[in-house]
């Protein structure tokens, strides 16, 4: 862990964060404020939160099952090490719509994050834009679209000006901001929709990320115990999007004033499910307004759905099943992950989305053919003990994760080591991990 042995790479030696802590540590005595060991940081994320703020982004659907397979199914993926494998320089990189990124990790949308930090997704957009990985941002958001980009930007920019060894580029080349996704969850007015896009394409958000599985909200018994619908309660975040939207409001703003669930019942979960006919007309749109830019489905979880997204001209694929939050009882995301590679993954861009904890659960779904893995929970975890500092540190820890399991495991390169290399795992068919506290019901 010398800092100064180490050979010059493709990304940033993310395994340097472990030093950095130790050093602190027998240097000063300065120790982390928190754990980043995953269930011990639900626990403490739990104690820090009220429930309504707990609870919205952690109540899984019905008995937690989904969420629990999602949990099994990285349990019995095992990683097989090499040893003797020169991994003094490793190549975390990989290139994403266009844009080369450090490392194949996004920031996954969550909505409403003024409920874990004053500031909301200024948090993690800021985070996203300082290690110069992709940011999602969520319809539900309670900031703006365009307060998000200019934060995101403004870390970018510290970020580029402050390391001229790692620079990566954009769809256009040259020095770029961070990657922005959108993520949309669309309504059923049409103009409402349209301008939603038009904003984030002006703001800077170049690949429209459409949720499928989530027109209606699933039976979440954790929440139906505290009526737990934050916009119903006076004085609660969550209309921002809607309040900043001047199509929105010019329509609907004095219903707003009488009915506080106006803007999420009507434009986010509003209950009524499209079609694949409304999900071609949504990319043609999305294509005329950005100028062709990437249109990606959230919510696959088979290869016959996978292939009809390819069918109507979207570039990418989402695989989840919303952390569990949605169908209870439904298949892992990871355990469906490889038929929806077989299906399409020589067509489209795969991202894997549910369950990530580790640099090792990341490791496996790349290893099973995602071309990169989106992170909600720890982030949101993070943020709600200390605001950036907080992010900030399980995301570096997440990324130094993945940096060392390569070097301990043997494997140089994400693009040409990990990726597909199904060899790097073994299948476990038996077994289920220990569950301790009440993480097991996350």
């Amino acid at each position: 862990m010398d800092p100064e042995n180490k050979p010059k790479g493709p990304s940033p030696h993310y395994s340097l964060y472990q030093r950095e802590v130790f050093k602190r540590g027998g240097t000063t005595g300065e120790l982390p404020h928190f754990s980043v060991h995953p269930e011990e940081l639900a626990e403490t994320t739990k104690a820090k939160l009220n429930d309504r703020s707990y609870f919205y982004a952690n109540s899984n659907a019905g008995l937690g099952w989904t969420d629990r397979a999602n949990r099994e199914a990285f349990y019995r993926w095992r990683i097989v090490p090499r040893t003797c494998v020169d991994t003094n320089v490793r190549d975390l990189t990989t290139t994403l719509f266009g844009h080369r990124i450090p490392a194949p990790i996004l920031f996954a949308p969550i909505g409403i994050n003024k409920l874990y930090s004053p500031l909301g997704e200024l948090v993690p957009a800021r985070i996203a834009g300082e290690l110069g990985l992709p940011y999602c941002l969520s319809t539900a958001s309670s900031q703006s679209i365009e307060d998000v980009a200019r934060v995101n930007d403004e870390a970018a920019s510290v970020r580029n000006e402050s390391n001229s060894v790692h620079q990566y580029d954009g769809p256009n080349g040259g020095n770029a901001k961070s990657p922005r996704f959108f993520q949309l969850y669309m309504g059923h007015d049409d103009e409402v929709t349209l301008s939603l896009l038009n904003r984030a394409w002006n703001s800077g958000f170049d690949v429209m990320m459409l949720t499928t599985d989530t027109w209606q909200l699933g039976w979440r018994p954790t929440d139906i115990n505290i009526a737990n619908y934050t916009f119903y309660y006076p004085g609660t975040p969550g209309n921002e999007m809607g309040l900043s939207d001047p199509v929105f409001m010019r329509k609907y703003g004095e219903d707003l004033k009488r009915d506080s669930g106006k803007w999420i019942d009507h434009s986010v979960w509003h209950g009524k499910a499209h079609t694949w006919e409304k999900i071609r007309w949504l990319n043609k749109e999305w294509k005329r307004i950005s100028n062709g830019r990437p249109f990606v489905i959230k919510g696959i979880q088979n290869a016959a759905d996978a292939l009809k997204a390819l069918e109507v001209g979207c570039d990418g694929v989402v695989v989840t099943n919303h952390a569990g939050r949605q169908v209870d009882g439904a298949v892992a995301s990871l355990d469906a992950l490889p038929e929806v590679v077989e299906a399409v993954g020589d067509k489209m861009t795969i991202l894997f989305d549910s369950g990530i904890r580790t640099g090792p659960d990341a490791f496996k779904a790349l290893a099973l053919g995602a071309h990169a893995v989106m992170v909600g929970r720890l982030w949101v975890w993070g943020m709600s003990h200390e605001g950036d500092a907080g992010c900030r540190h399980v995301m570096k820890s997440l990324l130094a994760d993945l940096d060392i399991t390569m070097t301990v495991a043997g494997y140089p390169s994400i693009h040409h080591d990990v990726w597909r290399n199904k060899d790097a795992l073994r299948f476990n068919p038996s077994g289920t991990p220990p569950s301790t506290g009440d993480h097991a019901k996350l």
